[in-house]
């Protein structure tokens, strides 16, 4: 039952303790992609990692203060995009990217000016369950060979380390299936600190390091470039992002029995276009709503947007805070590995949910519009860089992503079965 509605106020003591709820749910969203991106560009930079972070806080909480004051105006927790992590994972390239992050920008712009255009509508049309089924499963195979980088975490006693993150996963699950309540959904927060401390404990603390900027600390890209493949490749991505938003925002929406949904939704979308401007601009992974929102608001009996705006600012006072936000730099790599298992593994759980739910497959026509997708997307995901050398250099980005090829089948399949059942 909700005891405060969506613009009710709460008073200022409440309404800090349900914002620090809200913080700490944003967390570990922000630490572990934001951790993940970072050691991707800069490797050992500690320095760069920090800096990254940083921007990453700055971006993810303005976003989240635009959102609860112009966007959708609906409380949902903001956190850098999954799909956006394969987008930069499958073109990854040291010393931060310099033509990802423009091509990010140019995605962005792109998402903002389809909503303002009224062409919302007539994007979801392509995306029916199947395909959306074949878009949260891709995701999570495409970032499987990233999570088990993570997961071996060095060069030495990798077999342990692998042990190690298994058994986090799975006692993540045990937790969080006895935990009632708004701990129900701190249990990834939960496994980031106690998964820390256990790593520590039985591999030993990490070496000493004190935090020194890197030499050159711009807030935007440094050397940005325009690359057409790179382009093409974030927006392909980027339909997927909207269906993601709009989901979000629709699946609280109904919840809370908001008023204006349309005029939410196309708000929500040009916020959210607007923000992965910025942040391909500052050079940091864009930013997405997640539908977790529904659990915390069922757990607290609090949907007052007003009270993310406490949480929106203290992830923007972590941006000022280097020697903070190096603790988050140093957390073990299998504990990183083993919390986007268990993250990736809900989002597999909730495509195929889809699928049941929705009765999607009804013959083995059916079943194969989603098999062959996915198999076509693990392969190219896995494939060495080499095999795609002979392409031409505008769609090798596209062809080398495996995320793109999956996404782009099931949207052909559909299109065929759709046609043929006619």
């Amino acid at each position: 039952m909700v005891k405060h509605g969506l613009d009710d106020k709460t008073g200022f003591g409440p309404g800090l303790l349900y914002g620090l709820q809200w913080w700490a749910v944003s967390l570990p969203c922000v630490v572990i992609m934001g951790v993940v991106a970072s050691r991707l560009h800069f490797g050992g930079g500690i320095g760069e990692q920090v800096w990254y972070l940083q921007k990453l806080f700055a971006v993810t909480g303005l976003a989240t203060l635009a959102q609860i004051c112009l966007g959708h105006r609906l409380p949902l927790v903001i956190g850098p995009a999954a799909i956006l992590l394969v987008a930069l994972t499958a073109s990854a390239a040291p010393g931060g990217g310099g033509a990802l992050y423009p091509a990010m920008a140019v995605g962005g712009l792109v998402i903002a000016l389809t909503a303002a255009g009224g062409q919302l509508a007539r994007l979801r049309t392509l995306f029916t369950p199947r395909v959306v089924t074949v878009i949260l499963v891709l995701i999570a195979f495409t970032l499987s060979p990233t999570i088990l980088r993570l997961m071996l975490d060095g060069a030495e006693r990798q077999a342990g380390r692998l042990c190690f993150a298994v058994a986090t996963v799975l006692l993540m699950l045990a937790v969080n299936q006895r935990l009632k309540g708004i701990w129900k959904s701190l249990t990834v927060l939960l496994g980031l600190a106690g998964g820390s401390v256990a790593y520590f404990i039985i591999f030993g603390l990490p070496e000493a390091q004190a935090y020194a900027p890197p030499a050159a600390r711009s807030l935007w890209v440094a050397e940005p470039a325009f690359e057409a493949g790179a382009i093409l490749s974030f927006l392909f991505c980027f339909p997927a992002l909207i269906v993601n938003e709009l989901g979000s925002i629709e699946s609280i929406g109904y919840m809370l029995s908001a008023d204006d949904m349309a005029g939410r939704s196309k708000r929500g979308v040009i916020t959210q276009g607007l923000s992965n401007v910025a942040a391909g601009a500052m050079g940091v992974i864009g930013t997405v709503s997640f539908s977790l929102s529904a659990g915390v608001i069922a757990a607290t009996g609090c949907a007052a947007r007003r009270t993310l705006i406490p949480a929106g600012l203290g992830l923007l006072v972590c941006a000022f805070f280097p020697e903070a936000v190096l603790i988050f730099s140093k957390l073990p790599g299998a504990v990183m590995g083993a919390l986007m298992l268990y993250l990736m593994s809900a989002q597999l759980a909730s495509g195929l949910s889809i699928l049941v739910g929705e009765k999607s497959i009804q013959n083995f026509n059916d079943a194969l519009a989603v098999g062959l997708p996915l198999m076509l997307g693990l392969i190219v995901s896995i494939a060495p860089q080499t095999a795609f050398s002979g392409f031409p250099e505008l769609i090798r980005p596209i062809a080398g992503n495996g995320f793109i090829v999956g996404t782009v089948t099931a949207i052909l399949l559909e299109r065929i079965l759709a046609t043929s059942q006619k």
